[in-house]
């Protein structure tokens, strides 16, 4: 079988013809491109021989092409560049790998600067065949850089010499620069990086957000190309607070991308004008630093306003009440207390960070914002801070207790501006501290409707004190033994004009208020000495008149001498009046001068009794450490008494306890014949309760002690068994 064979007719010589002319035209057209650009073309073989270059080299250098083969090219660098430029081009060969190198050749007019390129042409192997490069003339470009160099040399020398910090920032290549000048300001050393970071952690707590953001802004290309602020460091190497002044420029490609950053920093701490002083001072607490009230509270309505701009975005107001500051300042001295107000702003921000504004509004009070964080993760934020806070502090071998309790409010739920959410935060603080001391309370709407009672209290109680309206009410103390009259207690009561006789559950909150628990107790020590003094007029013999003191009283430092004025002022013998405290005097603030205060009145005759005894927080050392005369047993016990065996071994216990330390004992709240007779079996020598009376006005306690002259006998004021 026969295959038949297709095949292309043969060439014609025309055709040959035609196709070797387009290759000689194609190569004409390659060669007359590379002798017209404006750089030297070149090869060289594997081994880096020069091969071939264009003639534009002859036109550049004046040297022969021929000259330039093999490595005769070598002879046109500058002296200076030989060595360099041969141990980049051996490493080239070695490697393989594509060069590029700056270097000087010949030219009839002087060494120009030319930039050479190379890249090699390898064979499937990877094996070198040739190499191709290419010389660019970059002489212009050079000594412009060089010129801007030398420029910014001239700059960076008369900076220093100015004292100016220069931070310059190469946005393209990455690359920051620091001068020597700019890391003496901030008290670095000569190899600390060059960082954000580093600068930023000097900057003091209220100053990092505004150069944070100067920070952020040039990440995000912010346009503006000329920013100043002044910010506050505290200096690296001596903690040394300095006023630094920074000016800045960004520099940018036509294309807008950011080129350059360049920052001058001068230390003006010296050269603060006054003014500026006086506006810094008045922004500013002077012992903590942190921003005071009135700044803080521009602060919180910039922030508010923030928010209400954000979507969905939630602000968190903290107040801080520092526990037992006037305690610190009473037993170590101010010196100590103003340590431990430094130490609690100091731990605050550190806490917080740099995102919160943190605050002293003055005393023992501190303040932060807290923005852009959802409640759960705000309150995890400032619950820290007040763990960070409870680290005791030493100071001259003395350990101070450390601890805050904290109220917050959050916008917009629970204020619609500034002064509403510290009012809400406010009623937070004064709830936790009655409740939750060293803990976070949060507003709840119910707070607000307890402040307003409150303040109705205390509005009610200023009229009571200011018109006079206090009338006491006395309620009589028996001996259990004989029945006889022992003396009163003094119980305040005040007359409202159309609901009559009121007692002090009206006006609890006043007692806790020092202004008005005063006011009251001054009405109520004389209306008490004016009707002893009546009495007397009338020819009643008189009889011990237990008074109350809440324990607002005793933060007044008269209280010794306005008591005692009052007894002179009637001429009333000191034995006629009882003082009834409770525990939590021994307690509260200033305990060691209420322990001077009651021992001045033990001293000068006045009888001391603690009053509902077992209820509060006080240690049996108090009994033994202070001039107690008398022990109260809270009703509380007596009620239950026959019925409670646990009331009924308490009580056993307290008058056994009294008996051993020489204090006499009232049993309050006495009701029924049979508490009375099982308190008299366990030699209870006092005792005071409906039995044996209600609280009455004194005439009918005047009517009382004649009755009781008459019946009974003189009723008695016999002075408690002294203490041995």
């Amino acid at each position: 079988m026969k295959h038949s064979i297709a095949c292309a007719p043969p060439a014609t010589s025309g055709s040959l013809l035609d196709a070797l002319a387009a290759a000689q035209h194609e190569a004409d057209h390659f060669r007359t491109s590379v002798e017209m650009a404006r750089h030297i073309s070149w090869s060289a073989d594997a081994n880096g021989a020069i091969r071939t270059v264009s003639a534009r080299w002859t036109e550049v250098t004046g040297i022969d092409v021929a000259k330039a083969l093999d490595s005769g090219w070598l002879d046109a660098l500058h002296p200076d560049d030989v060595e360099r430029t041969l141990q980049i081009w051996h490493r080239a060969l070695e490697t393989a790998a594509s060069t590029d190198v700056d270097y000087r050749l010949y030219t009839p007019c002087g060494y120009r600067w030319f930039r050479a390129c190379a890249s090699p042409r390898c064979d499937r192997d990877g094996a070198v065949l040739a190499w191709f490069g290419t010389l660019e003339d970059i002489d212009d470009r050079k000594r412009a850089e060089t010129a801007l160099q030398a420029s910014e040399e001239r700059f960076r020398m008369a900076a220093e010499a100015a004292g100016i910090g220069i931070w310059d920032y190469d946005a393209l290549r990455g690359k920051r620069l620091w001068s020597d000048v700019f890391r003496a300001m901030l008290g670095l050393a000569a190899d600390a990086p060059a960082e954000p970071a580093t600068a930023l952690a000097l900057v003091v707590p209220e100053d990092r957000p505004i150069l944070q953001q100067l920070v952020d802004s040039i990440g995000h290309g912010d346009t503006h190309p000329r920013f100043e602020l002044t910010v506050r460091i505290h200096r690296a190497n001596d903690g040394a607070l300095r006023w630094m002044q920074t000016s800045g420029w960004r520099v940018k490609a036509a294309n807008g991308r950011m080129e350059r950053i360049l920052v001058t920093v001068r230390d003006v701490t010296e050269q603060l004008t006054a003014e500026q002083r006086v506006r810094w001072a008045a922004e500013h607490d002077p012992l903590t630093g942190l921003v005071n009230r009135a700044a803080f509270n521009r602060l919180l309505e910039d922030a508010i306003e923030r928010t209400t701009r954000a979507t969905d975005a939630v602000l968190t107001l903290a107040l801080f009440d520092v526990d037992h500051l006037k305690e610190t300042n009473d037993t170590v001295g101010h010196e100590a207390g103003d340590l431990l107000l430094r130490t609690v702003a100091e731990r605050l921000v550190d806490a917080l960070g740099s995102d919160a504004v943190v605050a002293r509004l003055g005393g023992d009070e501190f303040a932060a914002i807290v923005e852009d964080a959802p409640d759960a993760l705000a309150e995890d934020r400032l619950r820290s801070a007040l763990r960070a806070l409870r680290e005791p502090v030493v100071i001259d071998s003395i350990t101070l207790d450390c601890q805050a309790t904290a109220g917050i409010a959050s916008y917009p739920r629970d204020g619609r501006g500034g002064r509403d959410l510290l009012k809400t935060a406010d009623l937070a603080l004064y709830d936790g501290k009655a409740s939750a001391r060293g803990d976070l309370s949060r507003f709840r709407p119910e707070m607000r409707a307890n402040m307003q009672r409150r303040t109705s209290m205390l509005s009610v109680a200023r009229m009571i004190a200011r018109d006079d309206r206090v009338m006491p009410f006395y309620q009589p103390k028996v001996r259990l033994s004989d029945g006889t009259l022992s003396g009163f207690e003094a119980l305040l009561r005040w007359r409202h004009d159309t609901l009559g006789v009121q007692g002090p559950d009206t006006i609890a909150a006043a007692f806790d208020d020092l202004t008005a628990a005063i006011s009251l107790g001054e009405r109520m020590l004389e209306r008490v000495c004016a009707d002893l003094a009546r009495w007397r007029d009338q020819g009643l013999v008189l009889t011990r008149v237990a008074l109350n003191l809440s324990p607002a009283e005793f933060r007044r430092d008269d209280l010794f001498d306005r008591i005692m004025g009052q007894l002179h002022r009637h001429d009333l013998p000191a034995e006629l009046l009882e003082l009834e405290v409770t525990e939590t005097v021994f307690l509260g603030r200033g305990a060691d001068s209420v322990g001077d205060t009651l021992a001045a009145f033990h001293r000068a005759g006045v009888t001391v009794a603690l009053d509902d005894f077992g209820t509060g927080y006080a240690s049996l050392k108090h009994l033994r450490e202070y001039p107690v005369d008398v022990i109260k047993i809270d009703r509380s016990f007596v009620a239950d008494l026959l019925t409670d065996p646990g009331d009924a071994a308490i009580v056993q216990a307290v008058l056994g306890l009294a008996n051993q330390l020489g204090i006499a004992v009232v049993a309050e709240g006495v009701e029924t014949a049979e508490q009375a007779a099982y308190l008299l079996a366990r030699d209870c020598e006092l005792a005071q309760g409906y039995l044996f009376g209600r609280p009455m006005p004194a005439d009918d306690a005047g009517a009382l002690l004649a009755a009781a002259a008459s019946t009974i006998g003189a009723p008695r004021c016999d002075r408690p068994r002294s203490r041995t």
